[in-house]
């Protein structure tokens, strides 16, 4: 039976262990690295040590960032009344992309999953309710994924934070722009009627 020399087989078992990269994408990625010039690989090498060096969450919301607190946690001009609860850094990518938040977020780094061991506990929940409780958040937008591990956290959050006296909402689930009704789920379409608004 064929096998790779040792140092491409590595490199194809290191690549496969990346997120939605299977054995094939993990072996067409190794055999393109391996006709990158010194120079290129090298720097690839060297943004990947780089970024796992000097990355860090920030102290405040939890988002990755290289400044410790970050950007958006120092950015004066942000609404300090209003917190965007997410469970990922890359959610609040998303949400800075629609450029319609100007507020704070908090990132929970997960969601409450039992199959998977994830309670309360394991969430930076308690940082959320130390944030609310020093006095100047008046509203939390809970955008957890519309998922049940999703939906779970956004009530368990619900039920932690309305005691405190703020407001705390939810984003609103349905119908992707330029989708179809006959194509939508159930669940999608229940949703979407629940958060209809007045025209």
């Amino acid at each position: 039976m064929f096998s790779y020399a040792p140092p491409l087989a590595r490199l194809i078992e290191e690549l496969s262990k990346l997120p939605t990269v299977g054995p094939k994408t993990a072996q067409r990625l190794a055999f393109y690295m391996l006709s990158m010039t010194p120079q290129d690989a090298e720097a690839l090498a060297t943004a990947i040590l780089e970024a796992k060096s000097r990355i860090r969450n920030c102290s405040v919301c939890g988002n990755i960032t290289e400044a410790d607190p970050c950007v958006i946690c120092t950015n004066p001009q942000r609404n300090q009344s209003v917190i965007c609860v997410v469970e990922d850094p890359r959610d609040v990518a998303a949400m800075e992309r629609t450029r319609e938040f100007a507020g704070l977020y908090h990132v929970l780094q997960g969601a409450i999953s039992p199959l998977d061991g994830v309670g309360p506990d394991d969430l930076r929940i308690d940082e959320l309710v130390k944030r609310v409780t020093a006095g100047e958040v008046r509203e939390v937008i809970v955008a957890t994924n519309p998922r049940v591990e999703g939906e779970a956290t956004a009530l368990y959050l619900s039920k932690v934070l309305k005691p405190l006296g703020v407001r705390v909402t939810r984003i609103a689930h349905g119908l992707p722009v330029g989708g179809d009704l006959e194509y939508a789920d159930e669940v999608t379409l229940a949703r979407a009627l629940e958060g209809r608004r007045d025209l």
